[in-house]
């Protein structure tokens, strides 16, 4: 079991964190919500927990509680821009269906 991010994805985060002023890594997580039924939430992490699973990339640690370890495991984290837009993209082999806005998921 593994999460990971791209290169471009943890430069973001490590920015995030040094302007932020603290913090160990990004937490990802997911809850129930939207169309589809799961949603991806993010947060930065000050502490791990003793349940919390922790993957690291690029220097940058990926922590995730392990209820959301089986719907997330083998994700890649990407930070991509799209003419104005810009934000993380989800690689997530386990997703079956995507909403058609693209916030929420199934597996």
């Amino acid at each position: 079991m593994a999460l990971t991010m791209t290169d471009k994805a943890a430069k973001h985060v490590q920015k995030a964190i040094e302007k932020r002023g603290k913090g160990i890594g990004l937490r990802l997580g997911v809850k129930t919500t939207g169309c589809s039924g799961m949603a991806y939430v993010l947060e930065f992490v000050d502490q791990v927990e003793e349940q919390d699973q922790v993957f690291e990339s690029y220097g940058v640690k990926i922590v995730v509680d392990p209820k959301s370890l089986a719907y997330l495991d083998g994700t890649e984290l990407d930070y991509v821009r799209q003419g104005l837009n810009e934000g993380f993209e989800f690689n997530n082999p386990n997703v079956k269906n995507e909403c058609g806005c693209g916030e929420s998921f199934s597996v």
